[in-house]
């Protein structure tokens, strides 16, 4: 099971870097697989980059923190980031998106970084309870 965890951090970590770097290298391109349409152009352009810039760090701040062995502060960090998917939902329904999109990409991905946060978290907590022998107590 670390395994698995191990490769879907990994995995969740590069997923919104990729996504980041499409927004800002490519960015009416990137949005028109976000869900809403039609994008801003002109001056309000700029808010596409901002949405590439917020994936990228997103993205790195996963990767840093788990090259760092910091399984617990990753999985909170991710447990609070699922909300950034979740209201990902949101926008994409309250603007007239696929409802498909809006559940099937952003919601099921928040329910999927919750998942990976639940494991890190969990993985931590057993590691740390086999570490210690039963009826030693430091």
């Amino acid at each position: 099971m670390r395994r698995f965890t191990t490769v879907l951090t990994v995995l969740l970590g590069l997923f919104p870097i990729s996504f980041g770097l499409q927004f800002l290298l490519d960015p009416h391109g990137a949005a028109s697989g976000f869900g809403i349409d039609p994008w801003p152009t002109g001056t309000a352009a700029g808010y596409l980059a901002v949405k590439g810039i917020r994936d990228l760090v997103y993205g790195l701040i996963i990767l840093v923190l788990f090259a760092l062995g910091e399984r617990r502060a990753t999985g909170i960090m991710m447990a609070l980031a699922s909300l950034i998917a979740f209201t990902d939902a949101i926008v994409v329904l309250t603007h007239d998106g696929p409802v498909a999109m809006a559940l099937g990409v952003h919601a099921l991905t928040g329910v999927v970084v919750l998942v990976d946060a639940f494991l890190l978290l969990r993985t931590r907590a057993n590691a740390a309870t086999q570490a210690t022998p039963v009826g030693v107590h430091s």
